[in-house]
């Protein structure tokens, strides 16, 4: 699918400097990563991928990946205390260099624990001009932009599970704009990732997690 470009593609993002792409991408892909772990997590470890590694320091990538993680925004001048901010949120954080492979240049992975939630391990990119995408959720290849409201439904790999979520959401008006889905290996566990017009209500999140076979389900909002 061909993203069309904005004016602030060309331009940049309102941020706090100096990089559209190791700073405020970066905080992005923090934030990101907060909305499909479900909260705010208490321990980050955090692997700097190619230019994030080599360049990242020098334009406050890790604060702005930290600040992510809290939930601060890319214009928000709290990024520069985000490792403080973590002390007394609890959050313990560690930062290392990391080979993901032939992946872009500007990658992170991220293994959060904590808040009573399953860890779950996350890599991303920072495409430029703030744009980012999230291309793993646990054992899943993705394709997450945060551009539009998700859904994320695991689910049991069995006939059936993508219909009855995709009637639910339109007997209540939830357009669907793009669908994904994956799956460790057959009749086993599988992932939808539903990317829609508007945010689903919590009482449809709820009729969705009522349908059998469906394991887990969770908005992650815009970013």
């Amino acid at each position: 699918m061909v993203r069309q470009r904005s004016l602030f593609d060309i331009v940049g993002p309102i941020m706090v400097g100096p990089s559209s792409s190791h700073t405020a991408g970066a905080v992005r892909l923090g934030l990101l990563a907060r909305a499909v772990f479900g909260a705010t997590p208490q321990s980050a470890r955090i692997g700097l991928h190619g230019s994030f590694a080599s360049t990242g320091h020098g334009h406050g990538t890790d604060l702005a990946l930290v600040a992510g993680l809290l939930g601060l925004a890319p214009d928000d001048l709290a990024i520069k205390d985000a490792h403080s901010l973590a002390k007394n949120a609890g959050l313990s954080v560690e930062i290392a260099e990391a080979d993901l492979g032939a992946v872009h240049p500007n990658s992170v992975a991220f293994d959060l624990a904590g808040a009573g939630r399953p860890d779950v391990y996350i890599e991303g990119a920072s495409l430029g001009g703030g744009v980012v995408v999230l291309t793993r959720i646990g054992a899943y290849e993705v394709e997450v932009t945060g551009e539009l409201p998700m859904l994320l439904v695991a689910h049991l790999d069995q006939p059936g599970e993508i219909a009855a979520v995709t009637s639910v959401l339109a007997e209540e008006g939830v357009n669907i704009a793009r669908m994904r889905v994956s799956r460790e290996r057959r009749g086993a566990a599988a992932l939808m990732l539903i990317e829609t017009d508007i945010q689903p209500s919590d009482m449809v999140l709820g009729l969705i997690a009522a349908a059998p076979g469906i394991t887990g389900v969770r908005v992650v909002p815009t970013v």
